[in-house]
């Protein structure tokens, strides 16, 4: 099978890594990929969002199955377009999409099918949001309704910081993302991670993983698109995955069904464990990064098997199979991130790879022969280990490797689980 991957980032390079696994792959191409997935995969200088290249692409290279890792191309209508000219795709159309692309939309589906999440109210004004908000007091939570890389999200822990997250979304902060705002119930507990596949019709429960959102160590700092992750998330035990399950995912599903829009490929959600049990902070609808890494890291089955199976409506006929250790990575950012970063700072060495321990490419390009860090979130220390304790290990060893002066990293990735050793 000849299979074009969307995408630049860590994700798309530890989809990389697993689909070259396959017996099932003849050709993979990486549009545009990064310097890690030229390992797995011929790059393809075509950019996520140039959907007529990517089409000419496909019908010109005899491309078989489209798998698209990041979230701006779906919600702009990516999978539509590849699937409206034949192409099997993995990754839901524009309309599906919306639950990640909208936090209204989400909001919205929770409130009609009863599926466990904070209370809201939806505003597209900074007054009446701040009236909400002084009605409902702090701790509360400000999102902005669109797409804002991670970072459109507040839990706002004043009223002061409440209204400035407002303004913020008003104000032209996130772009068009923030001309909608959320407002919801903050919700006390442990987050933690779950990963679904879905085709339609069959559900295929994946993993779970927890992410560590803030810049700092012991989660302090602003918010990130992610510093770190481990799976399996020990919070998850067999009770809470059967209820995320009934309570949050099928229904989830039905109602996607129910509204004419049917969702395929993967539900990411990203949950609360609260005294009351699992509630959905918010959807995603691609892999996570960086719990891809580490999803990827665990998988034992043949990942191309079960994204096609997504994707053509066979997810019945497929099962995965996860090996029994952990895996955590380390996120290596650029000094200054989340805020303003020095760009193309030298990263003069790697660890080699081994079978428990490898580095994914997130932020990295070549400049003249020379690697070099371009992104906030730049490479992805991903190792398995046979506890947390020792993937831990493992994963710092591999940082201790890496030759880079402009990076960093939080020290402390896993210590919830560690802690509840």
């Amino acid at each position: 099978m000849k299979v074009l991957l969307i995408g630049s980032g860590g994700r798309e390079h530890a989809l990389a890594w697993k689909i070259a696994q396959s017996p099932w792959l003849t050709t993979l191409y990486a549009a545009p990929g990064n310097p890690g997935i030229a390992d797995h995969a011929e790059l393809v200088p075509i950019s996520g969002d140039d959907d007529e290249a990517i089409l000419a692409f496909c019908r010109g290279h005899d491309i078989e199955f489209v798998v698209v890792g990041p979230e701006a191309p779906l919600v702009a209508g990516l999978a539509d377009r590849l699937r409206a000219e034949g192409f099997a795709v993995f990754g839901p159309s524009a309309a599906a999409a919306q639950l990640e692309g909208s936090k209204g939309f989400t909001k919205d589906l929770c409130a009609r099918y009863n599926i466990p999440t904070g209370a809201y109210q939806r505003f597209n004004n900074a007054p009446k949001a701040k009236a909400y908000v002084r009605a409902q007091g702090a701790p509360i939570v400000i999102k902005a309704d669109g797409l804002a890389a991670g970072k459109g999200v507040t839990v706002a822990m004043t009223l002061d910081e409440a209204f400035a997250a407002i303004d913020d979304c008003f104000e032209g902060a996130f772009g068009e993302a923030g001309a909608e705002v959320v407002v919801e119930a903050f919700l006390d507990g442990e987050e933690a991670s779950f990963f679904c596949l879905c085709d339609g019709k069959t559900l295929l429960p994946l993993a779970t993983a927890q992410d560590h959102k803030r810049v700092g160590d012991g989660d302090t700092g602003p918010n990130t698109g992610g510093m770190g992750a481990y799976s399996p998330a020990p919070v998850m035990t067999p009770e809470l995955v059967e209820r995320t399950m009934k309570e949050i995912i099928e229904p989830t599903m039905r109602g996607m069904a129910d509204m004419g829009t049917p969702f395929s490929g993967v539900f990411f959600a990203g949950l609360m464990i609260t005294q009351k049990g699992p509630e959905l902070i918010e959807y995603n609808v691609r892999f996570g990064d960086p719990e891809c890494q580490v999803l990827m890291m665990r998988l034992g089955s043949d990942l191309l098997a079960l994204l096609h199976a997504t994707a053509t409506g066979t997810l019945d006929r497929v099962s995965a199979e996860w090996r029994n250790e952990t895996a955590l990575t380390v996120v290596l950012a650029s000094k200054g991130y989340p805020g303003a970063y020095e760009k193309n700072t030298p990263i003069r060495s790697l660890p080699d790879a081994t079978d428990k321990a490898k580095v994914f490419h997130a932020g990295t390009a070549l400049k003249d022969h020379q690697l070099v860090a371009t992104g906030g979130r730049v490479l992805n220390a991903t190792a398995l280990g046979s506890n947390v304790a020792e993937a831990q290990a493992t994963a710092y060893q591999l940082v201790e490797q890496v030759e880079w002066d402009n990076g960093f990293c939080r020290r402390d990735i896993g210590w919830r689980a560690i802690g509840r050793d």
